[in-house]
C-alpha cells in the first residue's frame, strides 16, 4: 500500500467520524458509536467495496487493509491505557482502593462463571438436539474467559465526552483497569485447560507460569518508566516540552511491550495496557505536574482515538450473521455475559457497602468488549495447535459477533447509566460554553 492511499484512508477516517457525529447528533449517542458506525460505513463490507483510480475512499481487504493500520490503535490503546493509570491516585485509591479490589475481581469472575456454566448447558442441548457438536467445551471454557474482560476505551472516551464526575465515575475506571488484568490471568488458565482437553496434556507453564510472568513484568517495567519519565520532567520548565516527554515515554512503553524472549522454555512477554496503566499511575503519583499534563494530552489524543475507533468500526466483521446457529450461540453469550457483569458487579458493591447508584448502574458500565477480546482471539488462532482447529474459528467467530453488538450498543448504555446517576449532562461542554465560563471567571 502506497503513501497516498495511507494518508487518503487516515483523511477519510476523520472526516467519516467527525461527520457521523453530526448525522447522529439528534438521537444523542455518544460520539464513540458515531466513530464505530462510520467505521463500518467505510468498511470492507460497504464502500470499502468502490475503488475509483486504484484508489478507496476507505478501507478495502486487497487495496487498504484494515490490518495495516495495526499501529495507530496500539499506539492508542497505549495511551488510553496511560490516561486510566491516571485514576490510581493514592489519595482516591485510599478511599476507594478495597472496593476497587473485591468489586473488580468479583464481578469478573461472576461472568466467567455463569457464561461457562450456560454454555456447557447449550453444549448438550445442541447435541442432544441435533447431533452435532457445534460448541465443544473447550470452546465453552475459552469463551468464559473471554467474557471476564472490558474494554476501556469506549468507556474512557464516554466519561471524557460528557465531563462524567461523581462516585460511580471515580470507582468505574479503576475497575475497568483491574478488569483487564483479571481477564488476562483467567484467560491463559482457561486456555490452558481448554488445550489439555483436545490434546491431553496440561501445561503447567502456560497456564500458571507465562501469564504470572507477563503481569508482574508488565507492572515491573512499567513502574521503571514510570519514575524515569517523573524524574525526567523535572529538568524541562516548557508545558510543550514536557507533553512531548510524556508522548514519547508512551511510544517508548508500547514499542518495549511488543518485545518477546524465551527462556529455559518459558515465554515472556508483556501486556501493553498494564504496562502504559502502570506507567501512568506512577507518573500522577509521583510528579507534580502530572495533572495539568494529562489534562494537556487530551486535545492531543483526541484525533487519534477518533482514529482507533473508525478503523475499529471498519474492522467488524459482517459476515458474522450469515451463520445462524452460530448467532445464536452469540446472541447466548451476549445475554449471560450481560447477566453475569450486572449483578456481579451489584453483589459485590452491594457487599462493599456502596452508594445505591453504584449498585445499580456499574453493571450496566462494564460492557463494551474489544480490543483485549480480540487480542485474545488472536493468541487463541496464532496457537501452533489450536489454532488450526474448528474450535478456534468458533470461538471466533462468537467473539466477534459480541463485539460487533457490545461496542455499537455499550456506549450507549454507559451513558445512559452515567446519566442515571446523575453524574453526566445531557449535553457536553463545547469550546464556546468554556470560552464563556473562562470569560465569566476574568469579569
Amino acid at each position: 500500500m502506497d503513501t497516498i492511499q495511507i494518508l487518503l484512508s487516515v483523511a477519510v477516517c476523520l472526516f467519516a467520524g467527525l461527520m457521523m457525529t453530526r448525522v447522529l447528533k439528534p438521537l444523542k449517542l455518544p460520539d464513540v458509536t458515531a466513530y464505530l458506525i462510520s467505521g463500518v460505513v467505510i468498511g470492507t463490507f460497504c464502500l470499502g467495496h468502490f475503488v475509483i483510480g486504484g484508489y478507496v475512499f476507505g478501507f478495502n481487504d486487497k487495496v487498504a487493509p484494515v490490518g495495516t493500520f495495526a499501529l495507530i490503535s496500539d499506539i492508542a490503546l497505549g495511551f488510553i491505557a496511560f490516561d486510566i493509570g491516571n485514576e490510581f491516585r493514592l489519595s482516591e485509591l485510599r478511599k476507594t482502593g478495597k472496593k476497587v479490589t473485591v468489586i473488580g475481581i468479583l464481578q469478573a469472575l461472576t461472568a466467567t462463571v455463569i457464561v461457562d456454566a450456560v454454555l456447557i448447558g447449550v453444549h448438550f442441548i445442541l447435541i442432544k438436539t441435533t447431533g452435532v457438536d457445534y460448541l465443544p467445551l473447550s470452546a465453552c471454557i475459552i469463551l468464559g474467559a473471554i467474557a471476564a474482560a472490558t474494554a476501556p476505551a469506549a468507556t474512557l472516551m464516554v466519561v471524557r465526552q460528557y465531563k462524567a464526575k461523581g462516585p460511580l465515575t471515580d470507582i468505574l475506571l479503576p475497575i475497568v483497569a483491574l478488569d483487564d488484568a483479571v481477564g488476562l490471568v483467567v484467560f491463559a488458565v482457561s486456555f490452558g485447560v481448554a488445550k489439555a482437553m483436545e490434546f491431553g496434556s496440561l501445561d503447567i507453564v502456560s497456564v500458571v507460569v507465562e501469564p504470572l510472568c507477563e503481569i508482574v513484568l508488565s507492572l515491573g517495567i512499567g513502574a521503571v518508566l514510570g519514575l524515569i519519565l517523573s524524574r525526567m520532567e523535572n529538568w524541562f520548565y516548557s508545558r510543550s516540552n514536557r507533553l512531548s516527554l510524556m508522548i514519547m515515554f508512551v511510544l517508548l512503553t508500547v514499542a518495549l511491550t511488543k518485545l518477546t524472549f524465551h527462556i529455559h522454555g518459558v515465554k515472556f512477554g508483556f501486556s501493553s495496557l498494564l504496562t502504559c496503566m502502570m506507567l501512568g499511575t506512577i507518573f500522577c503519583n509521583v510528579c507534580d505536574c502530572s495533572q495539568e499534563m494529562m489534562e494537556r494530552t487530551e486535545g492531543w489524543t483526541k484525533p487519534l482515538f477518533i482514529l482507533f475507533f473508525v478503523i475499529g468500526g471498519a474492522g467488524l466483521d459482517l459476515s458474522v450473521f450469515s451463520k445462524p446457529i452460530f448467532v445464536t450461540i452469540g446472541v447466548i453469550y451476549i445475554i449471560f455475559r450481560s447477566l453475569g457483569k450486572y449483578f456481579g458487579a451489584m453483589g459485590s458493591a452491594k457487599m462493599m457497602h456502596c452508594d445505591n447508584k453504584i449498585v445499580k448502574y456499574l453493571g450496566i458500565t462494564l460492557l463494551p468488549q474489544a480490543g483485549v477480546e480480540i487480542g485474545m482471539v488472536n493468541i487463541i488462532m496464532a496457537d501452533p495447535q489450536f489454532g488450526t482447529t474448528a474450535i478456534a474459528n468458533t470461538v471466533r467467530f462468537i467473539v466477534l459477533f459480541g463485539v460487533l453488538i457490545y461496542e455499537i450498543f455499550g456506549p450507549m448504555l454507559t451513558k445512559w447509566s452515567l446519566t442515571k446517576a446523575g453524574e453526566i449532562n445531557e449535553k457536553p461542554i463545547t469550546l464556546n460554553a468554556q470560552r464563556l465560563n473562562i470569560e465569566d471567571q476574568l469579569n
